[in-house]
């Protein structure tokens, strides 16, 4: 199997875009638009309120109701820091693989969604195919959400959404939600040769981390796991504390950056309540009124959850030629979807685990082909 032909010069036109979160995707949403447009679609932009970035949605065909949206973003990972052996921007076909950053996460799917845009422009459809561009995908899903407004003031109501992360071509049915935070503690500052009598803002953090491993330890132990993710709980993740001026001062403020991935049955409320108990607990133990620990949330995005049996799971199923089901571990704009009432399936080609934001990123010409045909599928249930 070899994907389209052009499938591949349109991915080796995305690689070549350096669209890392940090900077912007305004070139290839550009390059992107007037493909669209050339194909006959109706396109619209979303932009980033800063100007800097954009989302595009189209749409072809079918006049009615229904049809299937696609979605991808356009954005990457860095790769400063990593060992590439070849240019990250730039694609380098060798031995059945295709070389570059983003060729998995998830420009593959991307390339062939506008390949099939391509086609689809020659071809009189009965369904209408709609297009979803996300931005700031890698940093939160944050792009997304900034989006969901005007993409709500669309009216589109398709039957069936198909967000193209690496799946190994199989339909994901699941993932985990996740909540970013980050937890501020207020100590009393001083001069380290009197320690004791002050209150280590340090202290407070590696008590409240303490406080996050004691409920990480609950939901390893739940009585409702998930077998059908490599992890089967909810998990809590303690990434980086910072405090402290020198080492003669007693350190006034410390921050805990954190995250819970959370099972849909264990809901963002529920773990702030068991924070608050916890933090309540921490500072009980000193009288100054000024020692607190205040919790922020930086940013969410919702789990995704859809049966097995749901009509849209087989129909990607019979699309992509797998009935492996699947959930991933990462997180998707999926739920963003789902939560709009649209049934939502995760399956792209690639792997996350085995090619994810690692150097050397590639994509396997099969995997791409594969998603070809399922892209060839698809269109012929839209005619």
């Amino acid at each position: 199997m070899t994907p389209h032909t052009s499938t591949l010069d349109i991915l080796d036109r995305l690689i070549a875009f350096p669209t890392v979160s940090a900077d912007t995707n305004l070139p290839l949403i550009n390059y992107v638009e007037d493909l669209l447009q050339a194909a006959g679609f109706q396109t619209q932009r979303i932009p980033d309120p800063d100007g800097a970035k954009s989302g595009l949605v189209a749409r072809i065909g079918g006049a009615g109701g229904g049809g299937v949206l696609l979605s991808a973003h356009s954005d990457v990972v860095p790769v400063e820091g990593q060992a590439w052996t070849r240019p990250p921007f730039q694609l380098t076909r060798e031995g059945g693989k295709l070389f570059g950053r983003g060729t998995t996460d998830m420009k593959g799917f991307l390339a062939s969604m506008l390949s099939l845009a391509q086609r689809a422009g020659y071809t009189a459809l009965r369904h209408p195919l709609m297009l979803s561009i996300s931005y700031d995908e890698e940093v939160g899903c944050i792009g997304m959400r900034k989006m969901l407004p005007d993409f709500q003031q669309l009216g589109w109501k398709p039957d069936l959404c198909v967000v193209g992360e690496p799946t190994l071509m199989k339909p994901a049915t699941g993932h985990k939600g996740k909540a970013a935070l980050r937890a501020t503690c207020r100590g009393i500052a001083g001069h380290s040769a009197l320690a004791p009598r002050y209150v280590n803002a340090l202290h407070l953090a590696v008590d409240f981390v303490t406080a996050l491993r004691a409920i990480q330890e609950g939901y390893a132990t739940s009585e409702n796991p998930d077998m059908a993710y490599d992890i089967p709980y909810s998990t809590v993740h303690a990434a980086r504390i910072l405090g402290g001026v020198a080492l003669n001062i007693v350190p006034e403020h410390a921050t805990v950056d954190f995250e819970l991935r959370h099972l849909p049955g264990d809901n963002l409320q529920a773990f702030q309540d068991r924070l608050a108990k916890a933090c309540a607990r921490i500072v009980a133990r000193y009288p100054d009124p000024g020692i607190g620990i205040d919790i922020e949330v930086t940013y969410t995005y919702p789990g995704l959850e859809i049966a097995p049996d749901n009509i849209a799971v087989q129909r990607v199923a019979g699309l992509c030629g797998s009935n492996d089901l699947t959930k991933v571990a990462f997180g998707t704009e999926a739920g963003y979807f789902a939560g709009l009432g649209i049934p939502s399936v995760v399956c792209g080609p690639g792997s996350m685990a085995g090619q994810g934001h690692k150097a050397d990123e590639f994509v396997s010409m099969d995997q791409l082909a594969a998603c070809d045909a399922m892209m060839d599928r698809l269109l012929d249930q839209l005619r």
